[in-house]
């Protein structure tokens, strides 16, 4: 079955397509996802967010650190735990934040062209059941355990 292979060419292509329309903002590889994602929970921690976004820390680490360092993003001090970093938008990650909402909505509007309602609602739905599905295995490997095949 190839619905792996065509979800992944999807994500690819719109990933690509986002990597080239974010450039003229400065915004690289993927950084718009962790950018939304603060814009959206202000205050996150940068591990939960790269639980959100289903990457591994170091991966995280490195696109909160380009963000803060282009100036998206800022981290600061919790206030009763001074070891915890929180995460939030900067002026001109609030600034982008609305052209990357945008260009989401038009990149939907154009995957689901010509799917109805109930259709695009029943793909949402099975496309959920697939994330929880693999969401169980990405836990188990995360801590280390090795899959059978």
């Amino acid at each position: 079955m190839g619905i792996l292979r065509e979800i992944g060419m999807i994500a690819r292509a719109l990933d690509s397509i986002s990597n080239i329309e974010f450039k003229e903002y400065d915004l690289t590889k993927g950084q718009y996802l962790y950018l939304v994602r603060v814009c959206e929970n202000p205050g996150i921690i940068q591990e939960k967010l790269a639980e959100m976004i289903k990457v591994d820390r170091t991966t995280a680490a490195r696109a909160i650190k380009k963000l803060e360092l282009h100036g998206f993003i800022e981290k600061k001090d919790d206030q009763h735990n001074h070891k915890i970093k929180k995460l939030f938008p900067t002026e001109k990650g609030k600034y982008v934040y609305p052209f990357i909402i945008k260009e989401h909505e038009y990149s939907n509007r154009v995957a689901l062209e010509g799917l109805s309602e109930s259709e695009a609602e029943d793909l949402l739905n099975l496309l959920q059941r697939v994330r929880k599905n693999v969401e169980k295995d990405w836990e188990f490997v995360k801590k280390g355990n090795k899959r059978l095949y």
